[in-house]
């Protein structure tokens, strides 16, 4: 017990890592029944993020005294998020046009996977809708900011939060300065909610992990072999290679620095697949570890995780392709560049929970008229690559609060 005790918090969550995948591959379906302890881990974290990014975002905004500053920032912000995702969606189409993962599945396995996944398939077509960037420009601005509480909608909650932290700048000192106290309060006992959240960490993603290699086991894995090294392999680049990069040339932060600061918050997106729930911890890294300021961390971050998904970006890139190969469809290099472009935008409106990423697929299939049933064929390995992509997401996030403090001299 005194060696678990000693130990740091992401040796303890690897832990919980490998032993849940353990216990998922030995127990089998029956792992699912510990997933409750997970469901509660993902639920208290999830729970302290909206009070945590309005209060944080509001005292960054409240504190800047500026607006032009607050203007200036959040055009480095969207400049940076729109390079990494176009980059990320680049590399995608590179890894799939090269290793062409939908040449190697033959026929009676396509319709073996779509036999298997149909039904899923179709229910999470349902869902989809047709938005425009013009209608996602619109609903950012909330009808009713209780509703947009209520709801999570975090662009919405963001737009609030940065409103009322330009009007309290606006505001004479001392009728602007109780409000700021107060939030400033709710920030920093968010933040220690945080910690004691984090406690129960390894058994959270113990009971999570277990439960998703139980339920959808190690042989689809394989089955889908090619087009699962094909996203991992993009992943990779850009996550270890291309993001530290960026840090590196902007910041002056080393790589080595940079990916082991940011360890633990890797682990935890791996584990919940979901920005928004590790938002609390990527918040508390850059700001104690790479003395990010608050200002900074919490306007860019929060709306990171609501609008920039670099590695859901580059697998709905690779998964396009793959699904087009698959039937045999040859994409035009119009048709390439069409994906970059609504999975590009597609990310703006794409929140950071599990599974999202396959409603955002079908409006790219459509988009370069590719059968939208095709989903079906991949939503075996969605859950496993997901878990890999969030990583991307969270890490491209960290990377633009890091280069826009350092644009600002805070670092």
């Amino acid at each position: 017990m005194k060696f678990w005790k000693k130990m740091e918090l992401h040796t303890k969550i690897i832990l919980g890592l490998i032993f849940g995948a353990l216990f998922g591959v030995i127990v089998g379906p029956k792992s699912v029944l510990i997933k409750p302890i997970g469901d509660i881990f993902l639920r208290l974290i999830t729970m302290i993020v909206l009070p945590l990014v309005f209060s944080s975002l509001f005292v960054g905004t409240a504190s800047l005294g500026d607006i032009k500053k607050l203007g200036r920032i959040g055009a480095k912000t969207l400049l940076f998020y729109l390079i990494t995702t176009v980059v990320a969606i680049t590399i995608g189409l590179i890894a799939v046009n090269n290793l062409k993962p939908g040449k190697y599945i033959k026929k009676e396995t396509k319709e073996q996977l779509y036999k298997n996944y149909v039904n899923s398939g179709q229910i999470n077509l349902k869902k989809v809708q047709k938005t425009s960037l013009i209608d996602t420009l619109v609903n950012i601005v909330p009808k009713n900011p209780v509703k947009s509480f209520v709801n999570s909608d975090m662009l919405q909650v963001i737009f609030l939060a940065i409103m009322f932290g330009i009007a309290a700048t606006l505001l004479p000192e001392e009728r602007g300065e109780p409000l700021l106290k107060f939030f400033n309060s709710v920030s920093d006992v968010s933040i220690k909610v945080v910690d004691i959240i984090m406690k129960f960490a390894p058994y959270g993603v113990f009971a999570l992990l277990a439960a998703i290699i139980g339920k959808y086991g190690y042989k689809i894995l394989v089955t889908l072999l090619t087009y699962s090294l094909t996203v991992v392999l993009g992943l990779f680049i850009h996550t270890f290679i291309i993001l530290p990069f960026f840090v590196k040339f902007l910041s002056k932060v080393s790589i080595k620095e940079f990916l082991v600061k940011m360890r633990d918050v890797m682990i935890l997106a791996f584990s919940t697949s979901s920005s928004n729930a590790t938002l609390p911890v990527t918040m508390e890294t850059v700001e104690t570890k790479f003395k990010v300021p608050s200002y900074i961390s919490s306007f860019v971050l929060p709306l990171g995780a609501t609008i920039n998904m670099n590695g859901t970006a580059l697998y709905q890139g690779v998964a396009a392709v793959f699904i087009a190969q698959v039937y045999g469809i040859k994409l035009t290099l119009a048709g390439q560049l069409t994906i970059v472009l609504t999975a590009t935008l597609a990310a703006v409106g794409t929140a950071g929970v599990p599974g999202v990423g396959i409603i955002t697929l079908a409006m790219i299939l459509r988009a370069i008229n590719v059968p939208i049933e095709g989903i079906a064929l991949i939503l075996g390995v969605d859950r496993i690559l997901d878990m890999l992509r969030t990583i991307s997401n969270v890490l491209g996030d960290a990377a633009a609060a890091i280069v826009i403090a350092k644009s600002e001299k805070e670092i």
